[in-house]
């Protein structure tokens, strides 16, 4: 069921950011893939007992319809901290990007995560903010925080640095 939804949400988002090229875009605009690897700093904070974090890796893949607007998705995964490790977490989010100068923008992400640790597997609503900056033309160094799962016991959390290669 929770792939299902994943599946679901991620075909309303290439919609919408289908619907916002036809909109607002000029028509000679080339959707640009971009492929990314982090660094994932990840905390798990429930209401009652300790917090539980440590470092894992994820990989983001995208697609920038025009300088404002992408989609894009993340599969992470790695490291424990006592009982708990993180088994993987893969979401599709859309991206919001606003663009300082030529070479920095910051974006916003909103979108859905499915999140599996040893004690529990969740789904749910995820939201995000970041910063990357171009150190070539087709590289660029960035980094952000995202609340990937806000449950009624619990949250999870990550702050990721890397970097993202755009073809």
């Amino acid at each position: 069921m929770k792939t299902f939804t994943i599946s679901a949400v991620s075909a309303a988002l290439l919609l919408a950011g289908t619907s916002a090229l036809a909109q607002g875009s000029p028509m000679n605009y080339d959707p640009s893939p971009y492929l990314g690897g982090d660094v994932l700093f990840w905390e798990l904070d429930p209401d009652r007992g300790p917090k539980a974090d440590s470092t894992g890796l994820r990989l983001r893949g995208g697609v920038a319809f025009n300088d404002y607007f992408a989609l894009e998705g993340h599969l992470g995964g790695g490291g424990s901290d006592g009982p708990v490790e993180l088994d993987y977490l893969a979401g599709a989010y859309a991206k919001g990007i606003l663009p300082i100068t030529p070479d920095f923008r910051l974006y916003g992400l909103a979108g859905f995560t499915e999140v599996d640790f040893d004690l529990d597997e969740e789904t749910g609503f995820s939201w995000g903010g970041g910063a990357a900056f171009d150190v070539a033309p087709n590289l660029a160094l960035g980094a952000d925080y995202v609340r990937y799962l806000d449950e009624s016991n619990y949250t999870f959390d990550a702050a990721s640095v890397g970097m993202t290669y755009r073809f």
